[in-house]
């Protein structure tokens, strides 16, 4: 299939099933994919698809796209064309960043590397998955990379600082009992006065920090009171201090909140996405230069990506976006069908400049 066919690569990968954690057969693909445009691709141990190109001496330059989604496995992931766009769950994030690269790869001519280039399609990007496929990647082989870049997000959007994430499931147990015969403590009264308590908390404004509880269940019936409840918390800033601030003031009023109403807590760290600087001017710049031809400016956001996972080890880093879209994260996600070739030539362009840069 030639790059030029990037719609039909596309819709053949958004239409395999990756939820976060069941990435499998998704991986499977595009390891058949990469194997068949002649390069060796394997599964690692936690599901990464991993192909080692160019030279074997030196650092590598590594490219990183998530195959997960934060679809369930029972999502019809079917895929449809309106007009100029591919329109699906998932066909943007990351669907068309895989497809990106997969053309890429196919087009690469490996002879005119000279230095290394890794290329991985990685696990646990979305949700609770807690960038467990680059983390693993790097602790494993960090010594060896120079730089890191995940291909993920918006054409026209580079990544250059990482948002900080913090996330806990919030456990409350109780005795539970029957409505009118008990006089137990609720969980579910815990759970109300935590969730209050906690969007209660002063935030600063600057530097942007957020809390959100996205999820929140319990109890058993309308005429039970609740044994249990939980809820899942997700907390970010781009301050590492105040982060740890808000974790600390969070994970008090959720014990006090317990305490009030006279039930047990459970707090399980689900989440740690470190943040910072990502030390990606240099990337930054050969990025800047990879998009001139295509007419896009390339202006630098933070959030949180696969490259927060790189802030720990001092590696640049950089989160790129190769497509236009929108509507992430929902069922009528889209992507526009024009821009995949040209966030195909950017990615050509950027690690063709990558390569002829000097060192250091």
């Amino acid at each position: 299939m030639p790059h030029e066919d990037l719609p039909a690569l596309l819709t053949c990968i958004a239409q395999t099933p990756a939820p976060t954690f069941q990435e499998g057969e998704r991986a499977r693909l595009l390891a058949g994919l990469w194997s068949a445009a002649g390069h060796r691709a394997k599964i690692d141990e936690v599901g990464n698809v991993v192909a080692r190109v160019g030279p074997d001496q030196g650092r590598a330059l590594t490219l990183a796209a998530h195959l997960d989604t934060v679809f369930s496995a029972q999502t019809d992931v079917t895929v449809r064309r309106e007009g100029a766009r591919l329109v699906g769950p998932g066909v943007g994030d990351n669907s068309a960043s895989l497809a990106v690269v997969t053309a890429f790869l196919r087009g690469l001519d490996v002879s005119a590397l000279k230095r290394p280039l890794w290329v991985i399609a990685n696990v646990g990007e979305e949700g609770l998955g807690d960038l467990k496929g680059v983390k693993h990647l790097l602790s494993q082989h960090a010594s060896g990379m120079a730089a890191f870049v995940a291909i993920d997000g918006y054409l026209g959007v580079a990544v250059t600082r990482a948002v900080g994430v913090r996330r806990y499931r919030v456990v409350f147990n109780g005795p539970g009992g029957h409505s009118w015969g008990d006089q137990a403590p609720s969980a579910l009264h815990a759970l109300g006065l935590a969730i209050t308590a906690l969007y209660s908390l002063p935030l600063p404004l600057s530097p942007r920090t957020t809390l959100n509880v996205g999820l929140a269940a319990g109890g058993t019936s309308v005429n039970s009171i609740a044994g249990n409840s939980e809820l899942l918390l997700d907390l970010r800033s781009l301050d590492a201090a105040h982060l740890g601030s808000l974790d600390t003031r969070a994970r008090h009023a959720i014990e006090g909140a317990a305490r009030q109403a006279g039930v047990n807590v459970t707090l399980t760290l689900a989440g740690d996405r470190p943040g910072g600087d990502l030390n990606s001017d240099r990337l930054l710049e050969l990025a800047r230069r990879a998009a001139q031809p295509s007419g896009i400016d390339i202006r630098s956001a933070a959030s949180s990506t696969d490259a927060n996972a790189a802030v720990p080890h001092g590696l640049p880093a950089l989160a790129l976006g190769v497509y236009r879209g929108g509507h992430a994260h929902r069922e009528d996600e889209w992507a526009q069908i024009e821009s995949l070739e040209i966030g195909l030539g950017v990615l050509r362009r950027f690690v063709d400049a990558y390569q002829r840069a000097p060192l250091g």
